[in-house]
């Protein structure tokens, strides 16, 4: 069996490929998910998409006691979610958070992480292929 990685985006990542292009591209996260499915065919990789805050904890509950690695997307949540942060901290299973955009290069509210801390690493700043550079940090354990 694969082992097993999971993307989980928050709110509004559902809209990529049609929400501010200029910022996040004009690609959508599913054709772009094929395509890393293809590039990492040693692992199996599932995909999981929420813009509820409980939702996200949930699936972090679910998946980070068994899975090889979480690459996380909170989009908003990153800077005002306490829950979110607890949930990472709560369990063993890697956690690598993804910015497409660069975060410290926007405004100064994005700037501050409350997930950053419980996570293994942050990749910022690289369009949709900061996701590639967070699966490549587990598909080569």
């Amino acid at each position: 069996m694969k082992p097993q990685i999971i993307i989980i985006n928050g709110p509004n990542l559902n809209l990529l490929g049609i929400r501010q292009p200029e910022t996040y591209g004009n690609r959508t996260f599913d054709d772009y998910l094929a395509e890393l499915r293809l590039k990492f065919s040693n692992l199996q990789i599932e995909y999981f998409q929420s813009n509820v805050e409980g939702e996200i904890i949930n699936k972090l509950h679910q998946t980070g006691f068994s899975y090889k690695g979480i690459v996380l997307n909170a989009g908003g949540y990153t800077h005002t979610s306490v829950a979110i942060g607890d949930a990472i901290a709560a369990i063993p299973t890697p956690v690598v958070e993804v910015h497409i955009s660069n975060i410290y290069a926007r405004e100064e509210f994005r700037q501050k992480s409350l997930l950053s801390a419980h996570c293994k690493g942050i990749v910022a700043g690289f369009g949709l292929q900061s996701y590639e550079f967070a699966i490549r940090s587990f598909s080569e354990q």
